[in-house]
């Protein structure tokens, strides 16, 4: 430390005062090196002290006389010094958390000092005690830089002291936060980020500030004291001290919770409040409630009726403390109670705890800390080995919340016997709890003492290269993310395992050891793989050891090869193997053993079952003729759907749905109406669960495809009927309303079964059908269709009354818009709509007197049908003129299906019926029909052949028409007399003397 400058000039020379100073500021330059914090700041410090201490050196050198001013400049600059090798001394040994948050006022503390040694030099009579020029230049030179100095704190501490003073002002003091903020701190002064080196920092912070309490030089205590709060949150700044506060306030609640007060309640809610609010009136209610009622137009006190000051809302802060103290004291109880709970051997009463306890955990995080306080993790832990799936995945949840934002609680997990090998073993089940598990140990992992445990947990590795494959994108990032933070024990092992992890899998499942076998497979069961995966398991060799397991006689081995055959066999490739391997057998005798397995258990074999039936369906299946049922097996599996639960039901109904769209879907189809599966399938029709209701209904509309009409007679009542119409009506599955509109598209055309669907309002139904619109296009498509089916009963000729009823729904103009737009069978059903309207238009039409005509002409023109010759119309006499049919059922006889053009003609003979001829065939010319008439000649459909040469026979007879199409006509009609059948040539031979070709004494008569 530098010698106190004496007073008296005569005791101590002027050249050794200024000797001595230099010396002490190269001592306090030298000490700076030392300092490791605001390293910049101090850094231009030292060159400023370094430069100052040449300069008196020099100066020291010159005898220079004595002066007032040279004094008073040494006084200063010697008082300083001392300040700045405190500083230094402080900035070196002092806590480096205290100095972080003093920053600020280091910065205060070195520009003051700066400017302070800048005034001194500056005092300097440089002139008067004759110094050289350049001496003089490098003082003022030196003076001017340090007045201009700057000192700034360093970006990361000016956002961490941001942060602190937001999170003070907000009191957002929670663990998350101020774990944020240790470890933004710890990079910021450059310390270790492990718990034991922190809690010795923050423990030597907390001394600092307790001494300057003590000293009284620290003039923002409350400051600090909000500060030390704050980060008294974070993990690594626990004490045993806390634990002891916490159990003495936990043990002084007693063991009940308390009843909340009257004052609570917000009488308008009457539930309690969060957030009271005082009215002018003096009346506390919830904020929300208050302000929704001023918002509906009230201004007066909903309990005294007294008018307030609307945007008068005074915070009820006493009461709102209590109501938290309250809610905080039973919650803790709580907390409390729930524990033992968990130990409980009833599997409901513990997972509606886990449940309670995970809402709290989610709630606040201060329910975190008490749950921590009270050890729930062994507690938790050991939950994960039940044999619960929603236990173990609630208790994965939890332990995911309390991970999250934890060093202290990833160790505490991690520490707890077998934890991690529980959540690794939670990686091979099924998809939501493997999910959580994966979560759960990539949180851990990010602690670095919890990573190296998780990377040496045996089979870890494996299971993390199938998860990288998921198709979830989140499981599949998370597992590579999680892979890359194991990369540390050997990334060799880590590629080996993702590239090749089926092959030890293999090796063990096909291993002598029945332990290790059975392990495998349970893995196999439960583990999540892609389509290619599983595939690639069944062509390396998994099938014969998992079926080898499914013939076992031990019940448990059984078990686990179901699981593991049910998660493979939804692929179709393997679906198809199971079947030639023989696993048919196998299955369906463990299906039809009721007491042998567990509800669940057949369950996943019903499903798999129905797996195999899907993948008969498949065009590989179309080639092999694959066989899955005998005619045995379809009988004794289908009466099961009388006796099993709906999801047993929903797979035997899929399963048949499945193999009789097969190749040989025609057999099965026929074999089931023999079995009376009909009577089965109304009955279904009634049933509550719509996903068995909807299998049944689609089943249902399979079996009436290509059935006998009596059969169907049998079975379907005028209930069933109204069954049918009702799922139309009101079901959301659109697969199912276009199954139970085929059934009615189905039913035999029986005058019975009309009269029940009309008294049911199926008109009505029907009509909104073909008019329906959806999102999903295929679907759309098909309930029109079979609606255009369903209608064709409706529209018989012989029932006037019935088609005037349809016709009043607006059904004619929809059957034409769908000659454009629809099926080929809707086009063909709506042409036979068509059809039958029109016979009945001639008698419809309204016939008006000449007399009549000729009268109404002088006042104004009537439009009058030039087949019919009357007033047509669409709602009274079904004219298909007046409907705009003719065009699109012209178009139609262009359409390369037969049925289509048959069903066109039809409809368009009809205008050439009778005494129509001469009239029609002119409509018909005009329309430009009668050529693709005559094109119908060469089409493969003997019906259609015979239809067009009766039509073409009775055009004929009119001169201008055989004469202006008779020789387009001429060629088809010979190749018909030459190849035809013996009626049909008949026919062309007959059309071909009308055409003067042959004669009527002709061989083809």
């Amino acid at each position: 430390m530098a010698k106190d400058v004496i007073n008296s000039a005569s005791l101590v020379p002027i050249s050794e005062m200024l000797s001595q100073l230099a010396s002490s500021i190269f001592g306090t330059v030298h000490a700076v090196k030392e300092v490791l914090i605001q390293k910049e700041n101090f850094k231009k410090f030292s060159t400023y002290l370094e430069k100052t201490a040449c300069l008196l050196k020099e100066l020291s050198e010159l005898n220079l006389d004595y002066s007032e001013s040279l004094k008073t400049a040494i006084e200063i600059l010697n008082r300083e010094t001392k300040i700045a090798k405190q500083l230094v001394l402080e900035c070196k040994n002092k806590n480096k958390v205290y100095l972080l948050l003093n920053c600020h006022r280091i910065v205060k503390r070195l520009d003051n000092i700066t400017k302070e040694i800048s005034h001194a030099l500056s005092l300097i009579p440089l002139a008067s005690l004759g110094i050289s020029m350049g001496i003089s230049d490098e003082i003022s030179k030196l003076c001017e830089n340090m007045l201009g100095a700057e000192y700034r704190t360093a970006v990361a501490e000016q956002k961490i002291l941001e942060k602190i003073a937001s999170a003070t002002q907000e009191c957002n003091v929670n663990r998350s936060h101020a774990n944020d903020l240790l470890f933004h701190i710890a990079e910021a002064v450059g310390i270790s980020t492990e718990h034991s080196s922190f809690k010795k920092e923050f423990k030597e912070f907390k001394n600092e500030i307790e001494d300057a309490k003590r000293r009284k030089d620290m003039p923002e205590d409350t400051q600090m004291e909000q500060i030390i709060a704050l980060l008294e949150n974070a993990d690594a700044t626990k004490s045993h001290e806390e634990r002891e506060k916490y159990f003495n306030r936990r043990n002084s609640l007693g063991r009940q919770p308390l009843q909340p007060l009257q004052a609570f309640y917000c009488p308008i809610t009457q539930d309690v409040m969060v957030d009271p609010v005082e009215t002018s009136s003096g009346k506390t209610f919830e904020r929300a409630a208050i302000e929704k009622w001023f918002a509906e137009g009230h201004n007066s006190c909903p309990l005294t009726q007294i008018s307030l000051d609307t945007s008068f809302l005074r915070p009820n802060k006493p009461l709102q403390k209590l109501i938290e103290e309250w809610r905080d004291r039973n919650n803790l109880i709580t907390i409390v109670s729930l524990k033992p709970k968990l130990q409980s051997t009833e599997e409901h009463e513990v997972l509606q705890s886990l449940e309670k306890l995970q809402g709290l955990l989610v709630e606040r995080e201060l329910h975190r800390q008490w749950v921590i306080m009270e050890d729930y993790i062994p507690v938790l832990i050991g939950l994960l080995s039940a044999k619960n799936r929603d236990i173990r995945t609630s208790t994965l949840a939890i332990l995911c919340i309390l991970a999250k934002d934890s060093e202290d609680n990833k160790e505490a997990i991690a520490k707890v016997d077998r934890a991690l090998e529980l959540i690794i073993h939670s990686l091979a089940r099924q998809i939501g709890e493997s999910k959580l598990a994966l979560q759960l140990l990539l949180d851990l992992s990010r602690n670095h003492l919890v990573k190296h445990s998780v990377g040496n947990i045996q089979g870890c590795i494996f299971l993390l290269a199938t998860a990288s494959n998921s198709n979830d994108n989140q499981a599949a990032k998370n597992a590579e993310e999680l892979l890359n933070h194991l990369s540390f024990c050997n990334q060799n092992v880590i590629e080996m395992a993702k590239a090749n992890f089926f092959k030890p899998l293999l090796q063990l499942l096909s291993s002598g050891e029945e332990d290790i076998r059975i392990i495998m497979a349970e893995t196999l069961s439960q583990i999540e793989l892609t389509d290619n995966n599983k595939v690639s398991l069944f062509e390396e060799g998994a099938l014969e050891p998992l079926l080898q397991l499914l013939t076992h006689d031990d019940l448990e081995v059984k078990k686990v090869a179901i699981e593991a055959l049910h998660n493979l066999s939804d692929v179709p490739q393997n679906g198809l193997k199971l079947i030639r391997e023989g696993a048919i057998g196998p299955l369906l005798e463990l299906l039809y053993r009721h007491s042998l397995l567990s509800p669940r258990l057949r369950e996943q074999v019903a499903a798999t079952i129905m797996h195999l039936a899907i993948s008969t369906t498949t065009q590989v299946a179309d080639i092999m003729q694959v066989l899955l049922l005998e005619s045995e097996d379809i009988f004794r599996l289908f009466s099961l759907i009388s006796f099993t639960g709906p999801n047993i039901q929903k797979s035997i109904l899929r399963t048949f749905l499945a193999v009789c769209h097969s190749p040989l879907g025609v057999e099965i189809r026929e074999k089931l109406r023999q079995f009376s599966a009909l009577q089965v399938l109304v009955q279904l029709c009634d049933q509550d669960n719509q996903i068995v209701r909807g299998n049944a209904v689609k089943l249902f509309c399979c079996l009436t495809q290509d059935g006998n009409g009596d059969t169907l007679l049998e079975h379907v009542g005028q209930r069933c009927i109204e069954r049918l119409l009702t799922i139309i009506t009101t079901s959301n599955d659109m697969e199912e309303i276009a199954a139970a509109m085929g059934i009615i598209s189905n039913l035999p055309k029986d005058p019975q079964i009309t009269l029940w669907l009309l008294d049911a309002g199926a008109l009505d139904i029907i009509s909104t059908c073909l008019t329906h619109e959806s999102r999903n296009a295929s679907y759309r498509m098909q309930i029109t269709e079979n609606a255009a089916a369903a209608i064709c009963p409706f529209i018989a000729p012989s029932n006037l009354e019935w088609q005037k009823r349809v016709a009043e729904f607006g059904i004619i103009p929809v059957l034409v818009q769908l000659l454009v737009c629809g099926t080929t069978l809707t086009k063909q059903n709506a042409a036979i709509s068509l059809k039958h309207f029109s016979e009945n238009s001639t008698s419809l039409s309204n016939r008006v007197k000449q007399q009549w005509l000729s009268w109404c002409c002088l006042k104004a023109p009537v439009k009058y049908c030039p087949v019919h010759l009357g007033i047509c119309t669409v709602e009274y006499s079904f004219c298909i003129l007046e409907a705009n049919a003719l065009e699109p059922l012209v178009r139609m006889l262009g359409e390369t299906d037969p049925g289509v053009c048959e069903a066109s003609l039809d409809a368009l003979l009809t205008l050439i019926d009778g005494e129509r001829l001469q009239r029609g065939s002119k409509v018909l010319a005009e329309a430009n029909a009668i050529a693709p008439i005559i094109k119908l000649l060469s089409l493969p459909s003997a019906s259609l052949q015979e239809k067009t040469l009766k039509a073409l026979e009775r055009i004929f007879r009119l001169v201008e028409f055989k004469q202006q199409y008779g020789t387009s006509a001429q060629m088809p009609l010979v190749e018909i007399t030459q190849r035809g059948s013996g009626s049909m040539k008949s026919l062309a031979a007959k059309v071909l003397a009308q055409l003067n070709l042959l004669t009527e004494q002709s061989s083809y008569f």
